[in-house]
């Protein structure tokens, strides 16, 4: 099955409004992509990015993240109803930032799938492993329990409406970065266990990798057969770079 690859700039706590439109101008000048291209802006940048995009369906937008409830005295959040407000297709959810530093645990994170679905927005699903349990054999272990949570709350169907973004904790903002090889043999193995719930959906689903992901390394990436596009971090600050991303996924 042919799987359109998606790559997607996450640009965590970084930008500020002259950077990010001279940012998304340039973004906006390259020629037309084959590949889904995905801006991820901090929250305040969110009507800024959208609004920059609003003539051009080029660059497609995605939040950071959402709360898992759907509103009240909840200071800080930000509820998937209030995303509608804005041009938003996907939502990063999971990311190991997200889980390490603030604690989200697998449950959590499944209830932010699960908003997220109700909203008819797609989440982006982050996984992966740590060092430590990558050196312990862990690692395919470790992803399956991440999308097992989501799994036992809302089906494997659910997963016609997520994408799976594989990032190694070791690899991300280290300048570390899993081989095409170990990455593709981490991807089949997903694949293999969503397969062993539903073959159709494991078809279909969309697994990028991501993790130090930069223009060098990411034809090599995107040859790998289970390998469907990047979220890219710091490199997607870099126009000149993002774009030479996008172009290795044709």
């Amino acid at each position: 099955m042919i799987r359109q690859k998606i790559v997607a700039g996450n640009w965590k706590m970084n930008g500020s409004v002259e950077s990010i439109t001279a940012l998304v101008t340039d973004l906006l000048k390259a020629d037309s992509s084959n590949s889904e291209v995905v801006v991820s802006p901090s929250f305040p940048y969110l009507h800024l990015v959208s609004t920059l995009c609003a003539q051009n369906d080029q660059i497609k937008l995605a939040a950071q993240n959402v709360s898992d409830k759907a509103s009240g005295a909840f200071t800080g959040e930000v509820s998937a109803s209030m995303l509608e407000d804005f041009a938003v297709k996907y939502v990063l959810v999971g990311h190991s930032e997200r889980r390490s530093l603030y604690g989200e645990t697998d449950d959590v994170v499944a209830l932010k799938v699960q908003s997220l679905i109700n909203k008819d927005f797609i989440p982006m699903l982050c996984i992966g492993e740590t060092l430590e349990e990558r050196e312990a054999g862990q690692t395919l272990a470790v992803c399956e329990r991440q999308i097992k949570a989501v799994l036992d709350l809302l089906g494997v169907e659910a997963f016609n409406r997520i994408v799976i973004a594989y990032e190694p904790v070791w690899a991300i903002g280290t300048g570390l970065s899993a081989t095409a090889e170990q990455a593709q043999a981490v991807h089949s193995g997903i694949r293999a266990f969503l397969a062993s719930f539903s073959e159709s959906v494991a078809q279909r689903v969309q697994i990028l990798y991501g993790g130090s992901v930069k223009a060098s390394s990411s034809r090599d990436l995107f040859a790998m057969p289970d390998i469907d596009g990047a979220l890219v971090g710091g490199a997607s600050l870099d126009a000149k770079e993002f774009l030479e991303i996008v172009k290795a996924a044709g």
